[in-house]
């Protein structure tokens, strides 16, 4: 059986057979939700922007009778949220939500009655700010699951044809349980992962030679990663017609990196805009177009104002800053009027809202002993520690010092392990207080890779 044939049949038992069933067995709902926001999004604007804003609305009356947070937050200031019937305008007396809020808040974000549902868990990346732990009800999960499919059904990525993710490889095993409940999900959704350590040529080729065999219908993954995938390929003249679409996310996408990929591999570019807060809420569903599509059904998008708006560029019809987001789909942990810490330029037109011009996100190259590391791979070797609040890297005498901020003094010798496990001696470890970070950045918040003194070791941009 040939790859393509194979890739087909493997789709359509995957689709029709297996997410079926392992939706069922998991209790979840993602196939109805993704028709539903097909629904949605296929109404005029204007009538989707009422429906949003409805939802909207209740959310906040939800927020102010259910969460202590916000019952309390609404008490202090006096904030009535049956004014937004009146006016819209009333919804910028709503204080902004902030990382540093949730993290000093915690359980008091969540619902009364969070005890008695299923919680899914998730971490944002740290790629703007301090990382926080968002927690989804399963109709919030199966939203975000079902915004995900729909989106890349949009591109001709639907889940008969085949993924390629690439995700981050460690040096121990997961156990048997986890190993195959991975496998299952990856049937499911009709994907397989490609894992890797570093930019070393050894891992490149790895993934070059995975992506080959394979033959996925589309890759997905961080544009650093594929950029110096293109680069190492490039000279070979092989790197076309091995995928037809790539997906990046995780990162700020730039125009450097989108025509060096599209070049080498023959394939079409899509951006796309998510975070752990909220789900992906927008997406480039027309390749043809610079721009990504604000899912509003799912997601109410604001332009909030940063301290550098002068230097934001000016987009007729559109407003540039600070992405400003309430999800509106996830009544266990509300995140009203959430500043992502993102910033972009959000327009409006007939079809629809459009983020343009991310700014941010961007992640560094370290080199350890040697090896190239993306500080994205740096961030999942971290997380798997737990606990860490806040990282920088730091080169002294040429040699990586990871500056840790950790929750509890007592997670110091898990963190030591983890970090030992992957790099033994090749780096330096030391535990700081937040106010010891080397800020940089706008409200320091984009980079992890500390600029070096002028004894200090490589530093590369991806």
């Amino acid at each position: 059986m040939n790859r393509a044939l194979y890739n087909g049949v493997r789709g359509l038992v995957g689709s029709l057979v297996v997410f079926p069933v392992a939706e069922r067995l998991e209790g979840r709902d993602m196939r109805s939700k993704q028709r539903q926001l097909a629904a949605e999004m296929s109404q005029p604007f204007a009538e989707r922007r009422r429906r949003s804003w409805n939802r909207l609305v209740d959310l906040v009356r939800f927020s102010a009778q259910k969460v202590p947070y916000y019952r309390d937050l609404f008490a202090t200031t006096g904030f009535d949220p049956e004014s937004l019937t009146r006016d819209a305008k009333y919804l910028a007396d709503i204080p902004y939500l902030t990382k540093d809020i949730i993290r000093a808040e915690g359980e008091r974000l969540l619902r009364d009655d969070h005890m008695v549902f299923r919680k899914h868990v998730t971490k944002s990346g740290g790629s703007t700010g301090p990382s926080v732990h968002v927690i989804y009800d399963q109709e919030g999960a199966d939203w975000s699951s079902a915004v995900t499919r729909y989106a890349r059904a949009q591109i001709g990525a639907g889940a008969s044809r085949l993924q390629l993710h690439l995700a981050a490889r460690f040096p121990d095993r997961f156990p048997a349980r986890d190993r195959m409940r991975e496998q299952m999900k990856c049937l499911a959704n009709n994907r397989l992962n490609v894992t890797f350590a570093s930019f070393a040529p050894d891992d490149l080729d790895h993934i070059w030679t995975r992506i080959k065999a394979i033959r996925p219908f589309m890759v997905h993954g961080h544009p650093s990663t594929m950029y110096q995938l293109a680069l190492h390929v490039a000279d070979r003249g092989e790197g076309r017609n091995a995928f037809r679409v790539f997906e990046s996310s995780g990162e700020m996408l730039d125009d450097r990196q989108r025509r060096t990929v599209e070049a080498v591999f023959g394939c079409t570019v899509i951006d796309r805009y998510g975070l752990a807060e909220a789900g992906v809420v927008a997406y480039q569903t027309d390749p043809k177009l610079a721009g990504m599509t604000v899912f509003d059904p799912f997601a109410w998008l604001e332009i909030g104002d940063v301290e550098f708006g002068a230097e934001l560029p000016l987009v007729p019809d559109g407003r540039s800053g600070e992405i400003v987001i309430t999800p509106l789909r996830n009544r266990m942990m509300p995140l009203l009027r959430y500043r992502s810490g993102d910033v972009a330029t959000l327009k409006e037109t007939a079809a629809g809202l459009v983020l343009t011009g991310m700014t941010g996100r961007i992640h560094d190259v370290v080199e350890i002993a040697g090896v190239r590391v993306p500080t994205h791979h740096i961030q999942d070797v971290l997380d798997r520690a737990g606990r860490i609040r806040e990282f920088q890297i730091e080169y002294r005498d040429g040699r990586p010092v990871f500056r840790i901020v950790p929750e509890a003094p007592e997670t110091a010798n898990a963190i030591r392990r983890t970090l030992a496990e992957s790099w033994g001696d090749a780096v330096g470890v030391e535990f700081i207080e937040p106010g010891a970070l080397k800020l940089q950045g706008w409200r320091s918040k984009f980079r992890h890779l500390v600029t070096p003194s002028a004894e200090g070791g490589p530093v590369g941009a991806s």
